[in-house]
């Protein structure tokens, strides 16, 4: 589900890893070690290359780097990496048309999940929005509903929140993560960090 989206985006227009770097190839001699480089965790972007993301406001953020998701993610999915990542302003990238959900600190992605989101009858509103409210256990009183790691949103009721993403399951305009990646977030956010909603 993740797809390479956001990767692919960042990339477009010549921002990337390597490009036009060719090496010539030499098959290797006897003494010569050959070692496959490790895969990397990580995408990151040359200093003199940094993509920026404009959010629906027009607000601009810097991408230093994303996290390296070497396969989609499904329901249930997440991803989580923040080790060498320094501390920074944080910020959320909800990508309703991908059902993804990402997380930046100091313009680096180290979070990313599926999500869920609203039906038809109650969608999950687009445009960008601050961190009103946090509450780590809390009960809706709209549907009598557990929203653990709950981060409100709107002022009627949309918030961030663990749930149980499963295919053909939606919310009531609220977007669900799985609980465990709800921990991490929950605990990585401030009020009033902005979250931008995207169609």
């Amino acid at each position: 589900m993740r797809g390479w989206a956001l990767a692919a985006l960042l990339m477009m227009g010549g921002v990337g890893i390597g490009l036009g770097a060719r090496l010539a190839w030499q098959p290797p001699t006897p003494a010569m070690q050959v070692k496959k480089p490790a895969p990397s965790n990580r995408i990151v972007y040359p200093a003199d290359r940094l993509p920026v993301l404009t959010l629906p406001n027009g607000r601009k953020e810097v991408v230093r780097s994303l996290l390296n998701v070497d396969r989609p993610l499904h329901y249930g999915d997440y991803r989580w990496d923040d080790a060498g990542v320094p501390a920074g302003p944080t910020w959320v990238r909800i990508d309703l048309g991908k059902q993804t959900l990402s997380l930046f600190r100091a313009g680096h992605e180290i979070g990313s999940a599926v999500i869920l989101y609203g039906t038809d009858g109650k969608p999950t509103p687009h445009g960008v929005f601050s961190i009103l409210e946090k509450h780590r256990e809390h009960q809706s009183s709209l549907y009598d509903a557990e929203m653990p790691f709950m981060l409100r949103l709107t002022g009627d009721g949309v918030a961030i929140h663990a749930s149980n993403v499963k295919y053909g399951r939606a919310t009531h305009g609220c977007v669900g993560i799985p609980p465990d990646f709800a921990r991490l977030l929950f605990d990585q956010v401030k009020r009033r960090d902005p979250v931008a909603i995207i169609a």
